[in-house]
């Protein structure tokens, strides 16, 4: 007997599927993926050098017309599917497979390095016990008869970066030998990880509760004690002092679509994988738009405490550079004791040059400028394993300082790594290539085990190098065109309408016309810009990196070197792996349609939105019909 395939399929009435505890679990889960490493590291630096305060109007900007509509799309899309990337991908269109499968792709790659980040932070956090603190000081040479040489000539927060983590060669070809510290945090780091992810969300869900809200209270702590620090006003007004002609620059632009976009977590998979643990009647649009705000708010308020205590490192930097003169010029002039000071050292400086411009002269003494102090601008590792760590030292109860700033980093890496790490399970789990009788207590430890066994390479003396390609090439492009990808497939594939239809019968109201026109033409052209602008600036830019070489003779600045061919292929492999899966899948599902076509007993199937209205598509389905999460009205 022939089934009316013009009725959808009835909804079970027990769904298996695991949802979340509640909603706050979930938000927090969102958010926690959304609010990492970069809120911390990345923005406060792209505001300091693009013009304070003038950096949010583009910033904002890019929120409103590529940020949220994004990821409005990504939790309505999971939700109305309840499937991860691949098969909800699928489940639009066979020919999109491939973005599903991109997504996985960049979540593996991104999960490889991001967990090695955390193995420093780790080290770091073990280190902070130690008093006092083993980057305040330089270790003695082999003889014990001075400073070792190559912390005498950089500093001591470099040397141990350098030298006591990383123990890092001259040259990205030197691969060097297995750091057993950093293997044994990498190992604990991926153990953490697994006994977090055991489960999926059943576990993560519990976790989160911690990881997502302790780095809003220590940055609540950094923020207090840092206003009361001096000079913590020197850094807030140079944070925030708006340069509106930095605007008429475009990277500014690009550089706020770009911290927007990888903010968010988008394309990655794990916000699909996330919403589709949902009520299907949950409020999608509600979520997404509370996750964006939070996430940009989260960013402005770590630049506060951020920056507070950046000022307090420049103003005393600064300081220190006024006493050394002061005490020079005493002594070469005989002068009392505190005769000079801070507040009249530029009237002493001016009587003295018009007097004895010879004897000024010889001295040789620095130029001590508090905005040159204030312009020593650095994102990423360099500002928290050095720049903020330098300014830690200076802090009083320095020790407790600094178990705090680096618990609160592995707290915002860990519930991202969370997210990356769903990006990675769930598909798993859903696609028909694993077997159904492994549990998820052995999938998640043989996805931990083999991610530990690739990262080891991260701990290698030139893992560090090899961590910034797989940044620079692996977690930016292939996100531009996968998210691309996304948004096309859902407004000219599975057609906006259709999409609108599964929203209003998941929240109960149809978009309206913003969403609608950020789908279908803002969200498009702005990653087509911002991906052709990327690219743009790639091929414009040497590739090249920085190399720390004691043997270097403008040591301790960086050796600027090229990178061989070899590594460079290595980058375009990383850049066009994820890609390629795209066009990969389609030719692969178009040319199986054309082979099937010429059967004259084959049937197209028909398919089943969210809202439960059927669509014929013109190639064959082969994953199970979209199923209705509405009833039929």
């Amino acid at each position: 007997m022939s089934k009316d395939l013009s009725v959808p399929p009835e909804i079970p009435k027990e769904d298996s599927r695991p949802k979340w505890d509640n909603k706050f679990q979930y938000i927090l889960s969102c958010i926690g993926f959304a609010v990492g490493l970069g809120n911390v590291w990345r923005f406060p630096y792209l505001c300091q050098i693009h013009g304070g305060g003038a950096f949010l109007i583009p910033y904002f900007i890019a929120l409103l017309f590529e940020g949220i509509p994004l990821l409005h799309l990504e939790l309505a899309l999971g939700q109305c599917m309840r499937k991860g990337s691949i098969s909800a991908w699928n489940s639009i269109s066979p020919y999109l497979g491939g973005v599903g499968v991109g997504s996985w792709m960049v979540s593996v790659l991104v999960s490889l390095y991001y967990n090695t980040v955390l193995t420093w932070v780790m080290w770091y956090l073990i280190n902070s016990f130690q008093e006092p603190l083993p980057w305040s000081m330089c270790p003695l040479n082999e003889n014990r008869t001075g400073f070792n040489e190559e912390c005498y000539r950089s500093t001591a927060v470099n040397y141990f970066w350098y030298r006591k983590t990383l123990n890092i060669t001259p040259d990205v070809t030197e691969s060097g030998t297995l750091q057993w510290w950093l293997v044994l945090c990498l190992a604990a780091c991926w153990a953490i990880v697994y006994l977090c992810t055991i489960r999926g969300i059943e576990t993560t869900g519990k976790a989160i509760y911690v990881t997502a809200v302790f780095p809003y209270l220590v940055l609540t702590i950094f923020l207090i004690h840092g206003l009361t620090l001096p000079g913590a006003t020197n850094g807030l007004a140079y944070l925030f002092t708006p340069n509106l002609n930095t605007l008429k620059n475009p990277s500014v632009w690009l550089d706020a679509a770009t911290q927007i976009f990888f903010s968010l977590s988008l394309a990655f998979g794990g916000l699909i994988a996330f919403s589709s643990y949902n009520s299907p009647t949950n409020d999608c649009e509600k979520d997404a738009v509370t996750v964006a705000l939070v996430n940009s708010m989260t960013s402005l308020y770590a630049s506060i405490p951020v920056f507070s205590v950046l000022g307090f490192k420049a103003t005393t930097d600064y300081w220190d550079c006024l006493d050394r003169n002061i005490i020079s010029i005493i002594n070469e002039f005989d002068l009392p004791e505190e005769s000079i000071m801070r507040d009249n050292y530029t009237a002493w400086i001016g009587l003295l040059n018009s007097s004895h411009p010879e004897k000024i002269a010889g001295l040789k003494l620095k130029s001590c400028d508090l905005q040159e102090f204030l312009d020593q601008s650095v994102s990423g590792t360099g500002l928290a394993f050095i720049i903020f760590t330098q300014a830690i030292i200076i802090m009083p109860g320095s020790q407790a300082w600094a178990v705090l700033f680096f618990v609160m980093l592995f707290c915002l890496g860990l519930s991202s790594m969370f997210g990356n790490i769903e990006g990675v399970f769930t598909p798993l789990l859903e696609v028909q290539i694993i077997s159904k009788s492994i549990r998820k207590e052995v999938l998640s430890g043989i996805i931990c085990l083999i991610s530990f066994l690739i990262a080891l390479c991260f701990t290698l003396g030139s893992g560090s190098y090899w961590i910034d390609i797989f940044d620079s090439y692996a977690g930016t492009v292939p996100l531009l065109v996968i998210a691309f990808f996304e948004v096309v497939g859902v407004a000219y594939v599975y057609k906006i309408k259709r999409f609108s239809k599964d929203v209003k019968c998941m929240t109960g109201r149809k978009p309206n016309l913003y969403w609608q026109i950020t789908w279908k033409f803002i969200s498009p052209l702005l990653l087509l810009i911002v991906f052709l602008a990327f690219v743009t600036l790639w091929i414009q830019k040497p590739s090249s990196y920085a190399a720390w070489n004691p043997k270097y003779e403008g040591f301790p600045m960086k050796e600027e070197k090229v990178y061989p061919p070899w590594v460079l292929a290595i980058c375009v492999l990383l850049a066009v792996l994820p890609c390629v899966f795209v066009p990969l899948v389609a030719v692969f599902h178009l040319i199986k349609q054309m082979c099937r076509s010429k059967d004259s007993s084959f049937v197209q199937p028909e398919v089943f939105s969210c809202q439960g209205s059927s669509i014929n598509f013109s190639h064959p389905k082969e994953s199970i019909p979209i199923v209705s999460v509405c009833k039929k009205k």
